[in-house]
């Protein structure tokens, strides 16, 4: 032990396409502002290289993971999803994190909070964010959670044990709703002029537009996009006004400060050919929508597996931004491809139309997911005072 530090023992997992900290929750102070201090500490946060902490200054690694016995009795395991910010002392909380969701059902059959069944275990998970269900199928050999398998994601290298998502819970998993205005689309006016918008909440709450409203093809990169810097500012009014109707904050320009992470922001088109940001070639003919997504006012560089519920859910409300675009043949499809600057990711998506209402029968995503490092990581002393 070290005199002037403590030690919380804590692992580093990949999830999808994320990779994160996970921490149970008994490591942690039970005072939200103190836990939230020793997080932003175990990080190295505020700081954009994130040097004096574990995080990997980049949105996609910068993702906290908080396991506990289940809180209630149709789940086997609570998972606290936070992102923690690089730029600010703060941890959000506002939304759910499906790729490092992918990793909470091996952790939890691993850690010994879920019996292993071979050859494949289902997981229940609360999602403690927005109150949902995500039932995991989770392959399972000699009592673990399996790593080994022939399941390649773009964006991560490799292959890896398949790892089952249903979603289908998730609808309304922040407002209530699956369309929280009760339309198929809806405008945001920003200065002076008039976007057409879908707001959708599955998974976590989306903002869909179109590109060509945006004055964009759809196939640009997110470095492309990111350096635009009137178009981001654009992006962020119209995010920001989503915000105050998803009912996450009380002004437009608070968005970027207290939910600079939900509601996710999707540019969406229809398929086109464009080049990967790993130099590989992605053809019209082998996906259904093109989407560029932004979160933590940042272009995702893949696709979020949130994002991909959400536009699961999306294409399948008649009208919505995202059915206009999604190629005619995949609308009675029971899945959908869809186009990300790192390649192409795959959806179960299942709805039918009662009484006027799209109700999600499922919601199917595929992960793989690997624990990279357990250990424990130095805190000082002087943060939790």
């Amino acid at each position: 032990m070290h005199p002037e530090m403590e030690m919380l023992k804590c692992s580093i997992v990949r999830g999808g396409t994320s990779k994160g900290v996970f921490i149970l929750k008994n490591e942690l102070p039970k005072d939200p502002e103190k836990r939230d201090e020793v997080i932003c500490a175990i990080y190295g946060s505020p700081d954009l290289r994130q040097i004096d902490g574990l995080g990997g200054a980049d949105v996609l690694t910068s993702k906290l993971a908080i396991i506990s016995p289940p809180s209630r009795p149709d789940a086997d395991v609570d998972y606290t999803f936070g992102q923690v910010s690089f730029e600010t002392k703060f941890v959000d909380y506002g939304g759910n994190c499906g790729n490092i969701s992918a990793a909470v059902g091996p952790f939890a059959i691993d850690e010994g909070f879920v019996e292993p069944v071979e050859p494949v275990t289902t997981v229940r998970i609360h999602l403690t964010n927005s109150n949902n269900i995500l039932v995991a199928e989770v392959p399972v050999k000699n009592g673990k959670a399996c790593v080994e398998g022939d399941y390649s994601i773009d964006g991560v290298p490799g292959t890896g044990a398949k790892i089952t998502l249903d979603w289908s819970d998730t609808a309304g998993a922040i407002t209530g709703k699956l369309l929280p205005t009760g339309n198929a689309k809806d405008v945001i006016s920003v200065d002076g002029k008039d976007y057409e918008v879908s707001l959708v909440d599955a998974g976590n709450p989306l903002v869909f537009i179109h590109a060509n409203s945006l004055g964009m093809s759809g196939t640009e990169s997110p470095n492309e996009i990111e350096a635009n810097k009137d178009l981001m500012a654009t992006i962020e009014k119209i995010r920001g006004r989503a915000a105050v109707i998803f009912g996450l904050v009380k002004t437009p320009e608070a968005a970027a400060i207290k939910s600079p992470y939900a509601p996710f922001f999707a540019i969406v088109s229809p398929p086109a050919d464009y080049t990967s940001i790993s130099g590989e070639k992605v053809n019209a003919e082998e996906i259904d929508i093109v989407s560029r997504l932004l979160f933590m006012l940042r272009m995702h560089k893949t696709y979020p597996v949130t994002g991909t519920v959400c536009t699961g859910a999306a294409v399948r409300v008649p009208g919505s931004i995202a059915w206009e675009v999604l190629r005619e043949e995949a609308k009675t499809r029971p899945s959908v491809n869809i186009g990300h600057p790192g390649g192409v990711i795959p959806v179960e998506s299942e709805a039918e139309v009662i009484s006027g209402e799209v109700k999600l029968k499922r919601i199917g995503v595929y992960r793989t997911a690997r624990r990279i490092m357990d250990g424990y990581v130095y805190v000082r002393k002087t943060v939790r005072k």
